[in-house]
């Protein structure tokens, strides 16, 4: 049993339901089947690519979905009739479904196919107005009093 119990850390933590959800939902899904094999790889401070080894299929057989948070890539093998009597079939001919969660402001920004690997680039663009802001610190403003505009009436 690969099952890791995060009830005490969700007793003391506030605020990471989210993460937790993430965690114990990945190992659910991705308990059985490691098919196709992939890497995950840095490629700078906000650029990641995905890689998926997927020989013998063509573009046409894969596809690409981006949602809020979640990148789904699927392949449909088209069911070939070639009528061959195969002895030994040790390619995987069959169908597929990847799921990757994404972080906040990730991006789907290319994908292509060559040489059997399957590549996905993606690029983390915060919006300006999430980034952390530097806040100068000044000095208090002296005080005024603003006459109030009923003394300024009686006065005239």
């Amino acid at each position: 049993m690969n099952r890791f119990d995060f009830t005490p850390y969700r007793r003391t933590m506030v605020g990471f339901d989210r993460l937790f959800d993430l965690l114990e939902n990945q190992s659910r899904f991705n308990s059985g089947d490691n098919y196709p094999p992939f890497n995950i790889e840095r490629r700078g401070d906000e650029a990641y690519r995905i890689t998926l080894a997927v020989a013998g299929f063509k573009p046409a057989d894969i596809e690409i979905t981006a949602q809020q948070n979640l990148l789904v890539v699927q392949g449909k093998k088209a069911d070939e009739a070639s009528g061959a009597q195969f002895l030994h079939v040790g390619i995987a001919q069959r169908g597929f479904e990847r799921r990757f969660e994404l972080a906040d402001y990730v991006r789907v920004d290319d994908a292509n196919l060559e040489d059997g690997l399957l590549t996905i680039d993606l690029v983390r663009e915060v919006p300006e107005a999430m980034k952390p802001k530097k806040i100068s610190v000044g000095t208090q403003k002296s005080l005024s009093v603003v006459p109030d505009a009923d003394s300024e009436s009686a006065a005239a």
